[in-house]
């Protein structure tokens, strides 16, 4: 799984070259207008609200000794676990409020790697693709808010709080690449068979995960970039996942040679 995590990080490289090359540009305008505003409105509450919990947290403490210690470390903790659960929120809204677009995007994407028009297998109506795109969200976010809440806990107790910073990266990271991918996979796949197919492949969609993450510590543009380059990814990622799977003879992606003879 390890190697696979890194050839999904990889794939980026070839990201920002093939939207260019296939035009794809346009369809990303309100996507990176959306990811802006939204990842704007959660850091700007993440950094107000912080200094509150903060203090409340803080308030726990009796004695008024390492009072001042206490509450900055409490205020930093706070504002940890306000933009992680805000991050959480972050990459649902969007990519549920960008599905119109990037579903489009994927299959292109497709088309331009198997030479064939992109097509719905699973034959559903835009309402059905509807529900089991809010179904699998909603199947998602409560997976995820299970694991990191947990997690976030264990930022209170010394030593461990580090590694809990590893584990919840990684969560965070699966599953936006999960959701990533998906927007090929739902033309191919039922909700439970797409479930089904990403735990199979999850180093991929971790891989892509972390890279969706590092963008957004870049400030500004990263914010505007993570969608476009993490889906335009995915897509390759699952592209090339589903037509080896299905045909038996692997694509080659030009400028995605990084995942061949995985």
């Amino acid at each position: 799984m390890i190697n696979n995590i890194f050839k999904g990080l990889q794939v980026y490289s070839g990201a920002y070259g093939l939207i260019s090359k296939l035009k794809l540009w346009k369809y990303f305008v309100i996507p990176m207008i959306i990811s802006f505003v939204v990842f704007a409105l959660i850091f700007i509450s993440a950094y107000g609200l912080s200094d509150n919990l903060g203090e409340w947290i803080a308030g726990i403490w009796p004695w008024e000794t390492g009072k001042t210690t206490v509450t900055f470390i409490s205020t930093i903790i706070s504002g940890i676990i306000i933009f992680a659960l805000g991050l959480i929120m972050y990459k649902h809204i969007i990519m549920a409020l960008s599905s119109p677009f990037m579903s489009p995007v994927s299959e292109k994407i497709e088309e331009y790697y198997t030479g064939q028009k992109a097509i719905n297998r699973t034959k559903a109506s835009f309402a059905q693709q509807l529900i089991r795109s809010i179904r699998l969200g909603l199947r998602n976010l409560a997976k995820e808010l299970l694991y990191t809440i947990p997690i976030l806990l264990l930022k209170f107790i010394p030593v461990i709080n580090i590694f809990s910073t590893a584990l919840l990266f990684i969560v965070q990271a699966y599953y936006a690449g999960f959701g990533n991918m998906d927007y090929t996979l739902e033309r191919h796949f039922s909700y439970k068979e797409s479930v089904t197919f990403i735990r199979k492949n999850r180093g991929f969609a971790i891989g892509n995960g972390i890279g969706f993450l590092l963008l957004l510590f870049i400030p500004v543009i990263g914010v505007i970039l993570v969608l476009p380059l993490s889906v335009t990814s995915a897509s390759v990622i699952a592209v090339d996942l589903l037509f080896d799977d299905d045909e038996g003879d692997h694509i080659g992606f030009e400028p995605f040679e990084v995942i061949e003879n995985r």
